[in-house]
């Protein structure tokens, strides 16, 4: 071995270690990396002709599959027109007994419940107070607050809602859906009772989808897209605009000197800016990244309402489908338990050694 430190041997792992740490050095990997994304392997070009070839038929056999993929949405979309039309009774059924159109009999309220166990162990005691409040409700029409309640209960959309939405939402009796005929669009209807705040009888939002095969890079298809979106105008009776607010400003005239008051019309939080028109002509891919955010959140939105609130309003009211919404957050808490327990188990193993355990980076503040 050389006795010269200059000459001496340079460890390889040291060396690579110290090349990372440099700034000039990572920010040329990441280039070089950045410049990697959706290039083919090398192992591609590399293969022979005759195979090369055979790739291009499996291609050709995927765009095939493709197209038949396309089909298979148009097919969903006829399904949800189909069912639809089978769902509706129930639909029906279930707006008249909200409202309070219709009153169901013993049959149709035959229904386990944990209450009804309670007041068998209870005893006759527990029947005559049940009794005693059935007689007390029944001045009550309907199911009150029934969408309300639904909406307040899911967190997307009880952010929406503010205070001086909700004297509006009460007067909501039901949510419909309905699906357009000769292009993949949905519609959602909102049914309001008369009211002190607008003269519609119903509010609509309407979602646009496009179910087209890109030609130049038809393997980007995965199934339709949202396209656009269009609400409906609605007739705020005077004075009682929720979506807007007036704000007076104070201005100083720069050569008189004089005070004026200035009334300025702003945009204002509300549930109600959920049907603000939009051109039919704008299309997200002519929106800023701010827009196609919001456009693609409130689509998001109409979509768990067209999907599962929906179909199942009483099980939102009940706050019972709620547990199906949160089943990704509990991973996550699972998921963090379990590593707290390892660390636990760690120190508690007798073999178990702190100086040798890896230390915590040190972040700056």
């Amino acid at each position: 071995m050389s006795s010269d430190p200059e000459k001496a041997e340079v460890d390889p792992a040291s060396l690579a270690s110290k090349l990372l740490q440099d700034p000039g050095v990572m920010a040329a990997l990441q280039s070089k990396m950045g410049s990697l994304v959706g290039t083919s392997s090398s192992y591609i070009e590399t293969l022979p002709l005759s195979v090369k070839r055979r790739i291009k038929a499996l291609k050709k056999l995927q765009l095939e599959t493709t197209k038949l993929e396309g089909k298979f949405f148009e097919e969903v979309h006829n399904l949800e027109m189909k069912y639809l039309e089978l769902y509706k009774p129930q639909y029906e059924s279930r707006a008249k007994i909200v409202h309070g159109s219709y009153e169901p009999n013993d049959d149709e309220c035959d229904w386990p419940s944990d209450e009804d166990e309670d007041d068998e162990e209870e005893g006759g005691e527990a029947k005559k107070e049940k009794k005693a409040e059935v007689d007390e409700g029944k001045d009550i029409s309907g199911i009150p607050e029934f969408w309300l309640t639904i909406f307040k209960n899911v967190d997307d959309i009880s952010e929406m809602i503010q205070e001086h939405d909700e004297p509006i939402l009460t007067k909501l009796t039901d949510v419909k859906i309905s699906y357009g005929e000769n292009d993949m669009s949905f519609t959602l209807h909102f049914f309001f009772d008369p009211n002190d705040y607008f003269t519609n009888k119903v509010l609509t939002k309407t979602y646009y989808m496009k179910n087209e095969i890109d030609k130049d890079d038809p393997f980007s298809y995965d199934g339709p897209d949202f396209d656009k979106s269009q609400g409906c105008k609605i007739d705020w009776k005077e004075g009682k605009n929720v979506t807007v607010k007036t704000i007076k400003k104070k201005q100083k005239h720069k050569s008189k000197g004089e005070v004026r008051s200035k009334v300025i019309v702003t945009q204002n939080d509300s549930f109600f800016n959920f049907f603000s028109p939009a051109e039919l002509s704008d299309s997200k891919d002519e929106l800023d990244e701010d827009a196609q955010a919001l456009s693609i959140a409130d689509f998001e939105i109409a979509n768990l309402i067209r999907e599962s609130l929906i179909p199942k309003a009483v099980l939102f009211f009940t706050g019972e489908a709620l547990e199906g919404l949160d089943d990704d957050d509990g991973e996550e808490e699972e998921e963090d338990g379990e590593e707290g327990e390892e660390e636990e188990d760690e120190e508690n193993d007798p073999d178990f050694d702190p100086s040798k355990a890896p230390k915590p980076e040190c972040k700056q503040q």
